[in-house]
């Protein structure tokens, strides 16, 4: 699982560079000009409307190349490489613990049973890890020209404490919470499929190798989909956190951020960088998500 994390983080690594830019304010816009008619006029001549275009993914993806060089997407690696393992490690324990205490309270392996336990892991692992994450955050957004050196993830955390204290590592951490919804939808769609799988098996002719190889590619379409579903519906928040997590920005609070970008970009600015975050997180969850499966049917073969 560690090994797998760790491959996942270094070759989405680019995506996740992207996705960031995507997300962030100083994103930098083109001015379209689009003719218009206007009736009535005594010239009858068109008048020009400008229109400010948000560039795409591999529009960012060149602008990084060209400016900054291949080396610039892979910054905030280091953080994500140590984080990565011991949130998926406090993440799972804590969903694991949870779901034996409120399978006690309520119906066993229910729906509430899935979305109580996935929201508590998930508070959980965001307060202890956001402090990484923002350093993750703040490097990425960093634009050095091509041939200057950047700034590593000490000397950023430095100057985050040295600027803001011990609150600044604690940026987006509000967002961080709106996003527990993502985890909820994702696990509850995911438990609900995974429930459907078991009640379709395979006929008992059927050998234990191919049974089981079956029921894990199915696992990894559930974990896709749970995710995909989750992503869209939640992404906002994303593009808040981000906004958040800026260096001297007006963004200050989670709802006041929300109402700014609404105003000030329209409701679609909440969704930049959702085609980079899908080709990231997709394929990335339902390995992660059908490997743990696949763990634990073999310790509990195992045991027994």
């Amino acid at each position: 699982m560690k090994c797998g994390g760790t491959v996942g983080a270094i070759f989405t690594c680019p995506l996740e560079v992207i996705k960031t830019r995507l997300q962030s304010s100083k994103l930098a816009f083109r001015t379209v000009y689009y003719p218009q008619v206007q009736l009535g006029t005594i010239s009858g001549e068109g008048m020009v409307r400008p229109t400010s275009v948000s560039p795409g993914l591999f529009s960012v993806l060149k602008s990084i190349l060209e400016k900054e060089g291949p080396r610039s997407l892979f910054r905030g690696l280091g953080p994500n490489l140590v984080g990565v393992a011991p949130s998926r490690a406090v993440y799972f324990a804590c969903y694991s613990k949870a779901k034996e205490q409120f399978n006690s309270m309520f119906v066993p392996n229910s729906n509430i049973v899935h979305v109580c336990s996935a929201g508590s892991a998930a508070f959980i692992t965001n307060s202890l890890m956001n402090p990484i994450w923002m350093v993750k955050t703040r490097m990425q957004l960093e634009r050095r020209v091509r041939g200057s050196k950047p700034m590593n993830a000490l000397q950023c955390a430095r100057y985050v404490y040295q600027t803001e204290g011990i609150r600044g590592f604690y940026r987006g951490l509000t967002a961080s919470y709106a996003g527990i919804s993502e985890t909820i939808i994702c696990f509850a769609i995911y438990e609900s499929l995974k429930k459907h799988l078991k009640e379709v098996q395979l006929p008992p002719s059927s050998n234990g190798t191919e049974r089981t190889s079956t029921s894990f590619f199915g696992l990894m379409v559930a974990a896709a989909v749970s995710k995909g579903c989750a992503s869209c519906i939640a992404y906002p928040h994303e593009v808040i956190r981000t906004r958040l997590r800026e260096e001297g920005t007006k963004y200050k609070t989670f709802i006041q951020t929300a109402r700014l970008v609404a105003r000030e970009e329209g409701y679609l600015a909440f969704y930049r960088g959702l085609f980079a975050q899908l080709i990231r997180q997709i394929p990335n969850t339902a390995i992660v998500l059908s490997t743990y499966e696949l763990i634990v049917y073999l310790l509990e073969d195992h045991t027994k």
